[in-house]
Parts: structure tokens; sequence; C-alpha cells
């Protein structure tokens, strides 16, 4: 499981950083382009595809602190790493759609003078580069919290994008300015929605918390019922990073139970029926006495 996360990795990697190039060329122009055309909405996009890049560079150096070694500190490696990264990405998800949120404000509040005509046509320039950014990572954002946060990004910026593409027309062909805060409250809305989300399985992860899709109760059944199990405890199962689930849990067996077979049974059940294929098991005899070690004595 290590080396087929570490090859992923790679490859992920390798797609980031054209997804990088690409991000940042683009936000240039959109930056250049908002302020000539007066556009909340273009500068919007531009200032989220701003974060987009930050959200790329940091998910490349994640990656590259998760494929760093174990040491005797640090006896998990660096895997949290992504994680970390994906929670800060979730929070600036957040922070900018506050931004959105009050810019728009303003504009409703004061009006500004726009250049529909350019403001559409970049916004296109736009949806092209993030649309290509997202089928570059696409792949990689189902198993991986922190290409996840990054797709989600793009995914905001290209809404972001058609977005300022229907503001823009609204105003080119319709003189009608106010179309360009409301569709950057809706840009800002979406964000915030997907930012939700993303924060909410990196605090799990963070807590410990059981992955998605892990049953416990299916599994601890499935282990009461091996013949050589008397009693099953101390069961937990957390996520190292995305796609690398842990598994930890005491079992208590019968006299004559042979624990060579067991722990074969138990792995190859938990690996190939939950993917779980991080597992550390103790094997306590029938009299063993848990509770005891809380008594022990230097």
């Amino acid at each position: 499981m290590h080396e087929h996360v570490h090859a992923h990795g790679q490859g992920s990697r390798k797609q980031l950083w054209w997804v990088l190039l690409l991000s940042f060329s683009y936000m240039v122009a959109e930056v250049v382009a908002g302020m000539a055309a007066n556009s909340l909405a273009l500068l919007a996009d531009a200032g989220h595809m701003a974060t987009d890049v930050a959200a790329i560079a940091l998910g490349i150096f994640a990656m590259w602190m998760a494929h760093k070694p174990a040491t005797a500190e640090k006896t998990y490696g660096y895997y949290r790493v992504e994680i970390l990264a994906a929670l800060v990405n979730a929070v600036a998800l957040v922070v900018i759609s506050i931004w959105i949120f009050y810019e728009a404000w303003q504009r409703f509040n004061t009006p500004a003078e726009i250049r529909g005509s350019l403001m559409t046509f970049v916004a296109v320039g736009g949806l092209f580069v993030n649309l290509l950014a997202m089928w570059l990572t696409h792949s990689d954002s189902q198993h991986s919290l922190n290409v996840r946060a990054v797709w989600l990004h793009l995914f905001s910026d290209a809404l972001g994008s058609a977005a300022a593409i229907v503001a823009g027309i609204a105003v080119w062909q319709f003189g009608w300015p106010l179309a360009d805060p409301i569709m950057s409250v809706l840009i800002g809305v979406l964000i915030l929605l997907n930012a939700w989300g993303l924060l909410v399985e990196c605090v799990n992860v963070l807590l410990e918390g059981v992955p998605k899709g892990v049953d416990v109760r299916e599994i601890r059944l499935a282990l009461e019922a091996d013949s050589a199990v008397v009693e099953v405890h101390d069961l937990h199962v957390w996520t190292l990073t995305s796609g690398m689930p842990a598994l930890s849990v005491h079992l208590k067996v019968r006299d004559k139970a042979e624990p060579g077979p067991l722990l074969k049974r138990v792995t190859c059940l938990l690996k190939e029926k939950h993917h779980i294929g991080h597992v550390t098991i103790q094997i306590e005899p029938t009299g063993y006495d848990h509770a005891a070690t809380d008594q022990c004595h230097s």
C-alpha cells in the first residue's frame, strides 16, 4: 500500500505542476483585464485564482513532505502534511467567500462602470483554463484530500468564470451593472458550500475519526464471527492520510487457538473486504485480564 501511495503521489505531483503553470499564467491576465474592465467579478475570479496558485503550490509541497521517510521522532512519517495542506486550503476558500460577499455589498451600494465586453472575453478564457486544470486533476482528486482541495479551488474558480461570463453579457448587452455583484455573491455561496464539506473531512481525519465508508460495527461482527475469537475490544479505525486507513484491535482468543493462522485470517479479512492494509492486532489469552494493566507497578 505504501508503494502504491508513493507512486501515485509522483504522478499527482507532475499533474499539479502543469496546473500551477496554467493557473499562474491566466491569473496575471485576469488581474490586468479585471482592472482594465473595472469588473469585480473578474477581480474576484482572479483573486480566487491567486489562491488556486497558492493551493497548488502548497499541495505540491505537501506531497513532497508526505513521501519523506519516517524517523525516530516521526514514526508515521509526514503523511498528515497532506491533510494539513487540505485544511489550510479549505480555510482559505472560506476566507475568499467572505471577501467576495464584502466586495459585492460594496458594489450593491456603489455600482461601478464596467467594460462588459472585455470582462466576457477574459472570463471565457478563464473558464477554458479551469476546465482543463480540473480535467488534469480529476482522477487524483477521488482518493486524495490534498488533491481534492486543489480540485475544489479549480471547480470554484470555474464557477467564478462562468458567473463572470453571465455578468459580462448582462452588462455588455443589457447595460445591467448589478449583474456583476449578484453573480459574485453566487460564486461566494458555491465556494463556501464546497469548502465546508472539505473542512469537515479534514477535521475528521485530524480527530482520528472513522474513515468514510468504513463500518466499525460490521468489522467487529466479522472479527467476533471467527471461531478462535472469544472477545473483541479496543477496536480503533482511523486515517493516516487519504487512501491509507489504519486499524488496531485486541482479540481475546480460545486457549487452543493458533495465533499464526488467526492473524493471517484476520489480516486478509480486513484487507480484502474492508480495504484496510495497515493493521495492528494484539492477541490475548482467555485468562488475560486487560484491566489489570491499569494497576501496573514499576
